[in-house]
């Protein structure tokens, strides 16, 4: 499976239940990334109304989700799910929001090693970085 988040500067994902932000842009690019087919927790799917993208909604996705499918992470834990993550895409919003629940992968440590990173202007964000993780 493949990882995709979008984390703060401190790897926050939701502060208070909440998702800490949101861009339009990003989630067309999310699409592309996914070739239009991502799977989701339900808390997560409303994020995509409006994209040209085939959802896959379930409580339990990142169980549910095939081996080379693309999981979007925003309420869940994936420690239990790690060793299946054959890579992590991180899109950094390069803000300190405030957080309670945060990405717990640890992608700064081995086996994990930074592949490539790239720049772009969000909607509502100057400066979004892509960053893709690899074993």
């Amino acid at each position: 499976m493949h990882i995709v988040a979008a984390v703060d500067d401190r790897m926050g994902l939701l502060f208070n239940g909440r998702r800490q932000s949101r861009d339009g842009v990003l989630n067309e690019r999310i699409a592309s990334l996914c070739n239009g087919e991502l799977w989701v927790s339900p808390f997560s799917a409303t994020l995509f109304d409006g994209v040209d993208i085939v959802l896959h909604i379930d409580e339990h996705f990142l169980e549910q989700a095939a081996d080379g499918a693309y999981c979007f992470i925003e309420d869940v834990s994936v420690r239990a799910v790690a060793d299946a993550a054959k890579s992590v895409v991180l899109y950094k919003w390069n803000r300190a929001y405030p957080g309670d629940f945060f990405f717990d992968l640890p992608v700064d440590k081995a086996p994990w090693h930074l592949d490539g990173s790239e720049d772009f202007a969000g909607s509502s964000h100057d400066k979004i970085t892509e960053e893709v993780y690899r074993r």
